[in-house]
């Protein structure tokens, strides 16, 4: 089950999403999440006060060493290969990692 988002994460996922719309990113939805997609494949998503990012090695390391970053899991007991969770906390690195997202997931 989706955690619920407060209106602050809401407002940043937006911010994400509005920045990235000039490059072709669209919104959709993933296990019942907001998420970001370019094309059919989707780079990132809300997921209660986090966002989650699907990353390329160096940028997931680099996002797990962030105080409460953790690999996703969308509550079916595995995380998700290539894929961190990202706490509201660092909302103003959102929009950095959604774009390394974005030039990853169209590799």
């Amino acid at each position: 089950m989706r955690p619920e988002s407060s209106p602050r994460a809401r407002s940043e996922y937006d911010a994400v999403a509005i920045a990235l719309e000039s490059s072709g990113v669209v919104p959709g939805s993933m296990f019942g999440m907001p998420c970001l997609k370019i094309g059919r494949k989707t780079l990132a998503g809300l997921w209660g006060d986090a966002m989650n990012f699907k990353l390329p090695p160096e940028p997931r390391a680099q996002a797990l060493a962030l105080p409460g970053a953790e690999p996703f899991d969308p509550g079916m007991g595995r995380p998700m290969k290539e894929w961190v969770l990202v706490p509201l906390e660092h909302s103003a690195s959102w929009t950095r990692y959604a774009e390394q997202a974005m030039e990853f997931v169209r590799e």
